[in-house]
C-alpha cells in the first residue's frame, strides 16, 4: 500500500500523466471514491499521458467508453449498474481481459468479476482541491512499473 497527497488539480494532472506513459497494456485500475473526488479528472489525465487525443468524459450513462491510441483506454462507469449480473449480462469480459488498459470507477459494483490482478487506487477528498490517494494491489510486481513513480 501507498498513499499520496494530491493539493491541486495541478498535481493531480502531473500524477495521472506520469501513470499514463508507463502503462503497457493489459492493466486495470480501479478508481473508488465518493462522488466528485476526482476519478474521471484522474482517468482524463491518464489517458493525455497514454498519448490519447479524445475528450474523455464520463461514461455514467454509457457505462463504457473505449478511447483509441496505441493502446487503448477502455473507460468504465459501473454507478449505475446493479452489481455484478447486470455487468456480466452485458458482455464487457472481452474488455476487461484484454491487453487494452481498464481503467473502473465505482469498482465495488462489479468486484466479483474484475480481473485479479488489479490496482485499486482510493480517492479521499481531504479539502475543495486536495485529496489522499490510497494505492493497492495484489500484484506489486505486474504495477511495479506504476508504483515506483509514486
Amino acid at each position: 500500500m501507498k498513499t499520496l497527497i494530491i493539493n491541486s488539480l495541478d498535481e493531480m494532472k502531473t500524477l495521472g500523466l506520469k501513470i499514463g506513459k508507463k502503462l503497457k497494456g493489459g492493466e486495470t485500475l480501479c478508481l473508488s471514491g465518493d462522488l466528485g473526488a476526482g476519478k474521471t479528472h484522474l482517468t482524463k489525465f491518464i489517458g493525455q499521458g497514454m498519448g490519447i487525443e479524445d475528450y474523455i468524459t464520463s461514461p455514467s450513462f454509457a457505462i463504457l467508453n473505449i478511447y483509441y491510441g496505441k493502446i487503448n483506454l477502455n473507460h468504465f462507469d459501473s454507478y449505475r449498474l446493479e452489481g455484478d449480473i447486470d455487468f456480466d449480462d452485458l458482455g464487457f469480459d472481452d474488455y476487461l481481459f484484454s491487453n487494452d488498459v481498464n481503467i473502473v470507477e465505482w469498482p465495488e459494483k462489479m468486484e466479483n468479476i474484475l480481473p485479479k490482478d488489479r490496482l485499486t487506487i482510493k480517492i479521499e477528498k481531504t479539502s475543495d482541491t486536495g485529496r489522499k490517494l490510497i494505492f493497492t494491489t495484489n500484484n506489486e510486481d505486474k504495477y511495479k512499473h506504476i508504483l515506483e513513480i509514486l
